[in-house]
């Protein structure tokens, strides 16, 4: 992923093949950033050379895979050589984020928010999608794909099926933990999945999986 170009498939010739200034394997692994040259005309080009950038980032356990989580999505959902700056810079900033102790779900809501508004899907948190009202408190909402956020028919709804006015002021809020961890983790599943399709997450898939094996460990795998 990169910010000039986009998506693009690289191929990486002999990158295992030991030399005087060593094996370039080691550089070519995940959330390693680079500084790339390539060459080619076919969608396939060619790795000419590489070097270490700055921003190396080591992430294991839980953050792994959630970093494993925002690259998946970005396979799935970017066309290649389509440049996306402000998502390259967005996604910058998640690995770091990912790095660092900020919680997990304000990394990936965020993240999955900007990712949306570059796919030129905006998801107004505090906006009736059809009225173009404010959102209030004392109401609820449905996520509508063609429209948003719209308010539910008599103000009623439920957990599974709607959402509290009062949690989507907060996440407009910048809130994506406490009280509207799952709300909002729901919303954006919503949201994604409608460009997503039908076929699973493979990180989301490793999440259950590994979240089996190590609850304690990996109990933050549920955030995706």
């Amino acid at each position: 992923f990169t910010a000039e170009y986009g998506r693009i498939s690289l191929v990486a010739r002999g990158a295992s093949r030991q030399s005087r200034k060593g094996s370039n394997a080691a550089l070519l692994q995940p959330f390693v950033p680079l500084l790339v040259s390539f060459s080619g005309r076919m969608e396939l080009k060619t790795m000419v050379a590489i070097e270490p950038a700055e921003g190396k980032v080591a992430l294991a356990g839980d953050r792994l895979f959630s970093g494993m989580y925002i690259n998946e999505l970005l396979v799935r959902l970017l066309h290649r050589n389509d440049a996306h700056p402000a998502l390259f810079a967005a996604y910058s900033a998640a690995l770091k984020a990912l790095d660092g102790v900020s919680l997990l779900d304000t990394v990936l809501r965020c993240f999955e928010l900007a990712l949306l508004e570059e796919l030129g899907y905006r998801l107004e948190l505090d906006v009736d999608g059809v009225s173009g009202q404010q959102v209030e408190e004392s109401r609820w909402y449905r996520y509508e794909p063609a429209h948003g956020l719209v308010a539910s028919e008599g103000d009623t709804g439920t957990v599974e099926t709607a959402f509290a006015g009062t949690e989507l002021l907060a996440m407009a809020s910048g809130e994506f933990s406490g009280s509207v961890r799952l709300p909002a983790k729901r919303l954006l599943r919503e949201a994604l999945a409608v460009h997503l399709g039908d076929e699973p997450l493979r990180s989301r898939e490793l999440f259950q999986a590994g979240g089996g094996k190590s609850s304690t460990r990996l109990g933050g795998m549920s955030e995706q």
